[in-house]
């Protein structure tokens, strides 16, 4: 079938045809001027009574649409938005050797120099946001997320005392109200403009204020912690009178005033200062519950850009955590907002988000200065590509795929998509929690090839149940992925990998994990269950290599898991079923010790299956394990509940271990155990010829 093939350019016009890459000689035709234009273009063409052929191609059109968009700079309005009535497969592209940007921000000019806290600032009056028609919380110069003014100007604040709540208080008893150490908040100006950010466990709470009483130090929000603080760590964005430092800017509501003061050698005249008007720029919309789908639509070489981080409504959705609710509460309360969700920032939507979507790509696309997700593989999502794409400079994470629960509609399951060779990296920028690909409700996806770094929280996440209950969330792949550079200390209880409840059938194998700041590498939390963890290496983490919390019958062969600062392997809770078979795998440490137990377990007890494992301290000084009580046990005690009794104590030949060159010698004694010699040459992201 011949090619139909339309065009989109910043000097085109939605009048004309669209089938020319550019305007004739006398301007009566050529491309395009937006892709709204392109888009409805489309939908003429397809319009019923169409009806599709056996290969998916409406009748009447000649074969696949493409459109080809120009470079340059196209300002959205409003999020494009595609649904069941876009009947047509069609490409929309990067015209060749071009880079068109989709932009969600408004320029910034006309600024003039003022002194602002003694300091020069530029500043610019915005009548729209002093009319109530526009306010932002992102600010982009240069290409460059530019910030707030905060408090504490570095690390943290704590929480003095929280009324009326008491550490033994239910895990989601949350609270809009705490005590604040001596001069830490004050009586500033446009106070309801000023955001708390709690630092609490693994999630960042964000409490906007609404009173502060000088005498008892007592701040009011008007959200409630998703959990109860205690003394947890905080900061206060968003204050004028903390407006001091190079990089920081502050709008005032009231007035409309915008005020930056400028990085070393930016000029007022020439710099590109951005904010952004959207939250989401790109929105396939389909009806699941109907039967009705976005169907086989492509972008591909297109670049968003400039989206804010506002805060959604509310911090959770229905089925947002598997968890017991305080007596008398519930996550769900009708019209409550809450600061965060439970975990992973899961209530921070898409920039691009797909809903009902089916064949659908985001290929080889550029994602940046965004202020939520990425990418969002929403509720009926199946056989999707997120491939090939940069995504930095994320407010919170990079790709997030979820559908219904294991009591939900059959209609909203979301599966079988692949989220491969992306590089996703410097995310987490406002929305601490989010993660890398963040796999909740969902079963068959094939998360493969990626290059994540520089996150606040974990890598990748794959799972959604605490506990053993019946879950959506199996057969994943988790595979050759590279993974480093992630924590920071900003939350904890975080991961590289990361992996939540009973998952029968996923996989993670081949991953190359290293250089972890507060992280373990690999991590099964509650519940994590049937999963299998192979050919993996992982080293050099500030926690644990490996830990399992508590979970049945997992299997751990063929990985190297090397100086962990914690320990390297970990397994907090058991019961009478074995959590894990460990086999064929190398340990190394360096004076900490191989094995760790937890809370809900001893070493001095039998639990899981561990033998034909290379064991080796380069210190000189091994410690086979660690109890909870800091007993260490060597390998004698440690076989005395008849683990490692058929593994060797040995150095395995590494060819360069002080350079983290893992490669075997040939006759390295792991070899004799059945070791096979892990490869990650290829880990990341491949080149397009050899992607799926």
């Amino acid at each position: 079938m011949a090619a139909m093939d339309f065009y989109v350019s910043t000097q085109g016009n939605d009048d004309w045809s669209g089938r020319l890459p550019e305007p004739n000689a006398d301007k009566t035709d050529g491309p395009l001027a937006t892709l709204l234009g392109a888009r409805n273009r489309l939908r003429a063409l397809t319009a019923p009574p169409l009806y599709y052929n056996s290969a998916w191609t409406p009748q009447g059109i000649q074969g696949p649409i493409s459109v080809h968009i120009r470079g340059g700079r196209y300002a959205l309005p409003e999020p494009l938005i595609f649904d069941p009535e876009d009947y047509c497969p069609a490409t929309y592209e990067a015209y060749t050797g071009e880079k068109p940007i989709l932009d969600g921000g408004n320029p910034i000019a006309g600024w003039r120099v003022e002194q602002i806290n003694g300091i020069t600032a530029w500043v610019v009056d915005l009548p729209e946001v002093a009319a109530g028609r526009w306010y932002f919380r992102s600010l982009f110069v240069n290409g460059r997320r530019r910030l707030r003014p905060r408090l504490p100007k570095s690390g943290f604040y704590s929480i003095e005392n929280v009324p009326h709540t008491t550490p033994s208080a239910h895990l989601k008893d949350g609270s809009d109200a705490f005590v604040c150490g001596p001069g830490q908040i004050r009586a500033w100006q446009n106070l309801a403009d000023v955001e708390v950010v709690v630092l609490h466990l693994w999630v960042d709470e964000h409490m906007p204020i609404v009173s502060f009483d000088e005498a008892t130090r007592l701040v009011r929000c008007s959200r409630r912690s998703a959990y109860r603080l205690g003394k947890d760590r905080f900061y206060v964005e968003n204050v004028f009178e903390a407006l001091t430092e190079p990089g920081e800017w502050y709008l005032d509501r009231a007035t409309g005033r915008l005020a930056y003061i400028p990085m070393p050698g930016e000029d007022p005249d020439t710099a590109e200062v951005v904010a952004p008007r959207l939250t989401q720029l790109l929105r396939l919309a389909g009806r699941p519950d109907e039967g009705r789908y976005v169907q086989c639509l492509r972008f591909r070489g297109l670049t968003f850009r400039h989206t804010d981080a506002v805060l959604p409504r509310r911090g959770y959705d229905r089925d947002s955590m598997e968890l017991d609710s305080p007596p008398g509460r519930d996550f769900d309360e009708v019209g409550a907002d809450y600061a965060s969700s439970p975990q992973s920032a899961h209530h921070i939507p898409g920039v691009i988000a797909l809903e009902g979507a089916r064949g659908c790509a985001i290929e080889d696309c550029v994602i940046e200065h965004v202020g939520w997700y990425a990418v969002e593989l929403a509720d009926g999502s199946t056989a999707n590509r997120v491939v090939g794409n940069e995504m930095t400079d994320l407010g919170c994470g990079g790709v997030k795929l979820n559908g219904s629960n294991a009591r939900g509609a059959l209609a909203r399951r979301t599966g079988n998509n692949l989220v491969t060779d992306n590089h996703i990296h410097h995310a987490g920028r406002v929305f601490h929690q989010g993660v890398g690909v963040l796999c909740r409700n969902a079963f068959g996806n094939v998360i493969a090839h990626n290059h994540i770094h520089d996150l606040h929280y974990s890598g990748i996440s794959v799972g959604w149940m605490w506990g053993f209950a019946d879950h959506v969330a199996r057969n994943n792949c988790i595979e050759k992925n590279h993974i480093h550079t992630l924590g920071f200390g900003w939350v904890i209880d975080m991961a590289a990998v990361y992996l939540l409840g009973s998952q029968p059938g996923t996989v993670v194998r081949g991953n190359f994990i290293h250089d972890l700041e507060s992280a373990e590498a690999i991590y099964m939390d509650e519940g994590s269950s049937h999963i299998v963890i192979e050919n993996n290496l992982c080293h050099d983490t500030n926690e644990h290599v490996f830990h399992q919390h508590y979970g049945h019958e997992n299997i751990l062969r063929n990985n190297i898991f090397a100086f962990g600062k914690a320990g390297v392997v970990s397994l907090a809770r058991a019961d009478a079923t074995p959590a894990f078979t460990c086999e064929r795998n190398i340990f190394v440490g360096d004076g900490r010790p191989l094995y760790v137990d937890g809370y809900g377990y001893t070493l001095e007890t039998p639990n899981p299956l561990v033998d034909l494992n290379l064991l080796w301290d380069v210190s000189g000084r091994p410690i086979i394990g660690r109890t909870a009580d800091s007993k260490d046990l060597d390998l004698a005690q440690w076989r005395t509940v008849g683990n490692d009794l058929h593994s060797v104590v040995a150095d395995p030949l590494f060819r360069d271990l002080a350079k983290r060159d893992f490669t075997l010698a040939p006759d390295s004694p792991a070899l004799r155990l059945g070791f096979k010699p892990i490869d990650v040459y290829d880990v990341g992201p491949r080149p397009p010829e050899k992607r799926p």
